[in-house]
């Protein structure tokens, strides 16, 4: 009996099934083999931490809790070393995640301010062209306008960074990625652990007398107590990420899905966040992919939250999208290649978070440049520096430094910046100690100074002016 074929085009990631005993045919005794195409690229699921010290991860050398499903992670996935956020900031650091922009030019580049609204695509847009459903659940205040950000929200986890529960439940979340469709799924399943007020999680479980702190703080009882609570919210994180991955593997999941854990940017305490030091800048990235990604390998490569969603496209099948600040890792993943950026850019704008303080800074793997665009002025930031708030733990430190020199330093530091910062990043993670003065990286520094203007330009980035009050 002779059979004929009707082919649709083969797509990439897509496999072809014939059913040759389907009967359609236009002549008596013919058949036609009826073929379906079934899409075969990966579902992706991106869970993000909020205000994660990444350097608290056991993965990642931190001394006071053991991060095991993190760490399971890690142990099945790539680990990046030097994956750096731009912005130290919630909203502007997820603007440049979903769109692939740098903050000037996507528009949020102050906290809680929304992206520009005309022109701007998000990953959304460009995975909903490639035939991917993209959902997000969690924290969503970096989803507006929906004309730029058409997430498909999902209940599952707590949306408020700011509330004293952390209540999640998966029961929403099994149904998206297992309802029966046509088209892989892209979740973003967005933690509000470990942002502030720090209540949740058991506190109990570390003792404040044994805490390892970041050198950059001022140790005090005070610091130490509060301390436990942010470590407790670490581990409700590394809890949740546990369960998201066991939900996978229960519902089949797993083996198709590429699961990317990212740690936002740095943690509320002064130093961290809403600078551009590395305790704020850098983050963390854990990217699982079976079958395409070695396990429990680690990459040096420098990539930005900006190259995430040119990455998804590129996963997706889709072409590259022109104008983007991001480009694809994807080579890093498949291990075509070490490397991935030369250098790593951060731009800081500290209204509405405090009084102006502008910074800008350029990176590599070895030596960051810092430049403060008004240091004539004090760097303040209202939640944790404000005199005002008797209980605060800054008043005990700055108590201390009346007495301490040790700590008087530690507290300039935070307040008093010079309008240059040069850092040896291999010798000196914790950027105490400024290189300007040193005749032997004068060069350099001239070097580091002509690539970040040349950058600032390039964004249309006016400087210490842009860190001003907007209109609504």
């Amino acid at each position: 009996m002779k059979t004929t074929s009707t082919f649709i085009p083969l797509l990439l990631g897509i496999s072809v099934l014939s059913f040759p005993n389907f009967k359609n045919s236009s002549k008596a005794g013919e058949s036609k083999i009826l073929t379906v195409i079934a899409d075969t690229r990966p579902n992706i699921v991106i869970f993000m931490a909020d205000d994660l010290d990444s350097r608290q991860l056991s993965c990642y050398g931190g001394q006071n809790l053991q991060t095991k499903n993190i760490d399971a992670l890690a142990a099945e996935g790539m680990k990046f070393d030097q994956m750096i956020c731009s912005e130290t900031m919630c909203v502007p650091t997820r603007a440049s995640l979903f769109t692939g922009l740098y903050p000037m030019h996507h528009g949020s580049f102050q906290n809680h301010k929304p992206v520009y609204n005309t022109g701007i695509k998000s990953v959304c847009q460009y995975l909903n062209q490639q035939n991917y459903s993209v959902a997000l659940t969690g924290k969503n205040h970096s989803t507006k306008p929906q004309s730029v950000f058409p997430f498909e929200i999902i209940k599952g986890f707590e949306p408020n960074c700011v509330s004293v529960t952390d209540d999640y439940e998966l029961d929403d979340i099994k149904k998206f990625v297992t309802r029966k469709a046509a088209n892989p799924f892209c979740l973003f399943v967005m933690s509000i652990n470990p942002h502030a007020p720090w209540t949740v999680g058991d506190a109990s479980e570390f003792d404040p007398d044994k805490v390892v702190l970041p050198p950059h703080m001022v140790d005090t009882k005070a610091i130490r107590v509060i301390y436990c609570k942010y470590l407790a919210e670490i581990r409700r994180l590394d809890d949740q990420v546990g369960d998201v991955r066991k939900m996978l593997k229960e519902t089949g999941q797993e083996q198709n899905t590429i699961f990317i854990f990212l740690g936002e940017q740095g943690p509320q305490f002064p130093g961290g966040k809403w600078t551009l030091w590395d305790n704020g800048q850098k983050s963390s990235m854990i990217v699982k992919w079976p079958g395409k990604v070695r396990a429990n390998s680690k990459s040096s490569a420098l990539v930005q939250y900006e190259d995430i969603t040119p990455t998804l496209i590129n996963i997706a099948g889709g072409k590259p999208i022109q104008g983007l600040d991001g480009k694809s890792f994807l080579p890093v993943l498949n291990g075509q290649t070490p490397t991935h950026r030369a250098t790593a850019f951060g731009i800081h704008n500290n209204i509405p978070e405090g009084t102006p303080y502008p910074m800008r800074s350029i990176r590599d793997n070895h030596f960051k440049l810092i430049m403060n665009l008004r240091p004539n002025l004090p760097y303040y930031i209202k939640y944790m520096m404000n005199p005002a708030n008797k209980a605060s733990y800054w008043n005990d430190w700055v108590l201390k430094a009346k007495t301490s020199p040790e700590t008087k330093l530690l507290i300039d530091r935070i307040t008093t910046h010079p309008a240059l910062e040069f850092y040896d990043l291999q010798k000196d993670p914790y950027e105490m100690h400024n290189l300007l003065e040193d005749k032997n990286y004068q060069k350099l520094i001239g070097e580091y100074q002509i690539k970040l203007k040349n950058w600032m330009r390039d964004q249309g980035d006016e400087g210490a002016t842009v860190d001003r009050v907007y209109g609504k």
